[in-house]
């Protein structure tokens, strides 16, 4: 199966402004989940989308593609759509979309996601155990589980009563998607619903108009996700307390 890898990226974050070009260890995001993208080794080509030249700019040194896109676009799957229609992406069947937030990517959830859409679902995704101190924090996305691994509910704030359980049917979700080229083209085509801007969940729009999404859950803890300044000073830190190890063990 042919897999194109796009990283679509946004400048105008209103969480984490200009998140694309903003640097863990000296060098921007977009920079470092190229370089996740190309060691995931699941694709047959990688694309970063983004609507400004200077996130173009920062990848020139990896070899992956490079995609100017139009700046109205949404969500991330309405910039991967426009990748799409591109001529010289005409044979791709499979994409997979990395998020711009997801440097340290598990390979485990890349190819869990493509093994959804393997088996059947026109759209894959993966998740890892939920921490209970995640339970209420909104920046951290849940998944409810059902039977043959398909996503019953994406939620940021679970119900008092999903609290009061332990919300022990939820998964954390992890910031990737795989798709078929019709899903994707399918998706953006949907009329838009209200629970996609309540939640900020663009997932929530394929589900509300009957699109099934399989979730792979993988046994590993769920890794950092780059939303938030806080998330940034904290993969900062950790880049750094690794480097002193390895100098320290050199």
């Amino acid at each position: 199966m042919r897999v194109l890898t796009v990283i679509p990226a946004r400048i105008g974050s209103s969480r984490l402004p200009e998140k694309p070009l903003r640097s863990i260890a000296g060098e921007p995001l977009v920079s470092l989940v190229a370089q996740r993208a190309v060691n995931l080794g699941v694709s047959t080509r990688i694309v970063v989308a983004a609507d400004d030249a200077r996130v173009l700019e920062a990848v020139t040194h990896l070899a992956v593609d490079r995609v100017l896109t139009e700046p109205h676009h949404k969500s991330g799957t309405e910039r991967i759509a426009e990748v799409l229609q591109r001529p010289e992406y005409a044979g791709i069947q499979c994409v997979l979309n990395l998020q711009v937030d997801q440097p340290f990517l598990p390979r485990d959830a890349a190819e869990g996601a493509l093994r959804m859409v393997e088996s059947g679902f026109a759209i894959g995704t993966a998740a890892a155990p939920l921490d209970p101190v995640h339970q209420s924090d909104r920046n951290i996305v849940k998944v409810a589980v059902g039977k043959a691994d398909q996503a019953e509910r994406f939620a940021r704030i679970l119900t008092a009563i999903e609290m009061a359980s332990g919300g022990d049917e939820f998964l954390h979700h992890l910031g990737v998607y795989a798709y078929t080229r019709e899903a994707v083209l399918q998706w953006v085509g949907l009329p838009e619903c209200v629970a996609e801007h309540t939640e900020r969940l663009e997932q929530l729009r394929p589900m509300a108009n009957g699109m099934s999404i399989g979730v792979a859950s993988i046994d590993c803890v769920a890794p950092l996700a780059i939303d938030t300044e806080c998330d940034l000073q904290r993969a900062q830190c950790s880049q750094i307390h690794i480097k002193d190890q390895s100098r320290k063990s050199a």
